[in-house]
């Protein structure tokens, strides 16, 4: 039974989103992502297998060799999740802004 994890996950480690940021720029292959990194290539393709597996990267075979591209409709997963917390926030300073230009220069 392969374990499928979810995009949350995913995202949770730093490298795993140092490596969305990379392919977000342009399709790579995995040894062009590896030597971005001082780890091993097999510790990098571990976290390209989790990303893969999470369906954030797809893959594209040209030829001999295998880019891996983005997937934007996952990342618009994470994006629903988080905006409604960012709406909250965003008020929440919003009001703090216009609480703090009410109030006298001389604090």
């Amino acid at each position: 039974m392969k374990l499928r994890r979810d995009v949350f996950q995913a995202i949770a480690d730093p490298t795993r989103r140092t490596i969305i940021s990379l392919v977000a720029l342009q399709a790579m292959t995995p040894g062009a992502i590896a030597e971005e990194f001082n780890f091993s290539r097999q510790t990098v393709s571990r976290h390209i297998q989790i990303l893969t597996e999470c369906e954030i990267l797809k893959q594209e075979q040209t030829g001999r060799e295998i880019y891996y591209h983005l997937n934007p409709e996952k990342l618009k997963v994470i994006a629903e999740f988080i905006e409604p917390y960012r709406k909250m926030w965003d008020e929440r300073f919003n009001t703090l802004e216009a609480i703090m230009k009410n109030q006298p220069n001389n604090l």
